[in-house]
């Protein structure tokens, strides 16, 4: 029988073996959890003690559904379940590696693809998706074509969700914020009253605002001082100013870097020290060995000024600093002065200094582990970036 396990996993290496009663086990009256169908590519959240996964299928095969499950972090207990076409098919939370959102009042967000709708029977295909923590669901907006999106393979849910910050000068200070491939495939990029989200209009969305990026959007964006940055397919890493007035962002690029991204794009993250020396960390994963790809290569991190994206380092500058092989949907994380991004090989460390005018100084590599040598896990390899800021707190 397929299982999905769940497993955490301690400083110290040891592993703890998942729920084994997440298995492909039908009851009468309900939909059965089928691993063999189910494909798990957003990312883990935890909030409050609790794990939220999220899946869609592998490679689009049906049958499947959209689930998310939350774990308890300690015990690893399953504690809330949620199904987003108990009575229909599909609606895969996929998000292009990105975790669910969570707002101050632990509220979650995802966003769906394709699949059937009908809110009536609980089926939410491409639509953005508000649960409480125990995951019932309290609120949700589907846009008017999610006809078209369903009939062309154009997953709303593509993209990841961005909860953005109070905005207290706004009439509508609680947004959401995603995207995914959009019509044409032209990536729409939605901005959504968290408090009241607008739900299904054949004729037109009742949303804050809507604009097309230009290309599909398989990332979650990033924000920093009024700012959001985002990379489509084979695109500039882009950046929207927004007017915290009215929560409404130029749809007209404000900024936008000379490199560009291949097939996905780019998941962009922010260091900063404050409001200040702000970089804008993104990875071309373009060399992922699949398909859609460019080739089987080393993954290229980025670093750009955030105040004007102009380009302070990347990773094939200087010897012994390339990336290990690309992996796609790969999302840089900042951590304790590192970024941390996923390869196929390794997980080495490198540090940085970065000065008050944004100028970037790399260091030698003072760590390297490999893959064969992390007990067998079977994880991918995470690279890390070590920076400091000068004058940060």
């Amino acid at each position: 029988m397929e299982k999905t396990k769940l497993r955490r996993i301690t400083v110290s290496g040891t592993g703890d073996t998942g729920d084994p009663s997440v298995g492909c086990t039908s009851t009468p009256g309900n939909v059965p959890f089928c691993p063999l169908r189910e494909g798990q590519r957003a990312g883990l959240a935890l909030a409050n003690g609790i794990v939220y996964v999220a899946w869609a299928s592998h490679g689009d095969r049906p049958p499947y559904h959209g689930w998310i499950m939350g774990f308890n972090a300690s015990t690893i207990a399953r504690v809330s379940t949620f199904n987003d076409s108990p009575n229909g098919r599909e609606g895969g939370i996929w998000m292009s590696g990105g975790a669910p959102a969570f707002d101050s009042s632990n509220n979650i967000y995802v966003i769906t693809g394709n699949g059937d709708f009908n809110s009536a029977n609980g089926d939410f295909g491409d639509s953005f998706l508000k649960l409480n923590s125990g995951l019932t669901l309290q609120d949700w907006f589907t846009p008017a074509v999610r006809g078209i999106l369903d009939a062309q393979d154009l997953d709303l849910g593509s993209g990841g969700a961005v909860v953005l910050v109070d905005l207290p000068s706004s009439p509508v200070p609680h947004v959401l914020i995603g995207g995914g491939k959009g019509t044409n495939s032209l990536g729409q990029i939605y901005v959504v009253n968290r408090d009241n989200m607008g739900h299904f209009n054949s004729s037109s969305d009742n949303i804050v605002q809507q604009f097309p990026l230009g290309a599909g959007i398989f990332s979650t964006a990033a924000y920093w001082q009024k700012t959001l940055y985002i990379a489509g397919v084979r695109q500039s890493l882009k950046a929207f100013t927004l007017n915290p007035s009215n929560s409404q962002f130029n749809p007209v690029a404000t900024l936008q870097s000379v490199a560009t991204f291949g097939f996905p794009g780019a998941p962009p993250s922010v260091s900063s020290a404050g409001t200040t020396n702000g970089i804008v960390w993104a990875m071309d994963t373009s060399n992922n060995g699949t398909p859609t790809g460019t080739g089987n290569g080393p993954a290229l991190l980025r670093a750009f000024d955030a105040t004007n994206l102009a380009e302070l380092w990347n990773s094939s500058q200087g010897s012994g600093n390339a990336a290990g092989f690309a992996v796609k949907f790969c999302v840089p994380t900042v951590a304790n002065g590192k970024v941390y991004i996923g390869t196929q090989t390794e997980l080495p460390l490198h540090p940085f200094v970065v000065g008050p005018a944004a100028t970037l100084r790399h260091h030698p590599i003072n760590n390297l582990i490999r893959v064969g040598d992390i007990a067998r896990l079977a994880v991918n390899a995470i690279r890390g970036v070590d920076f400091q800021l000068q004058g940060a707190v």
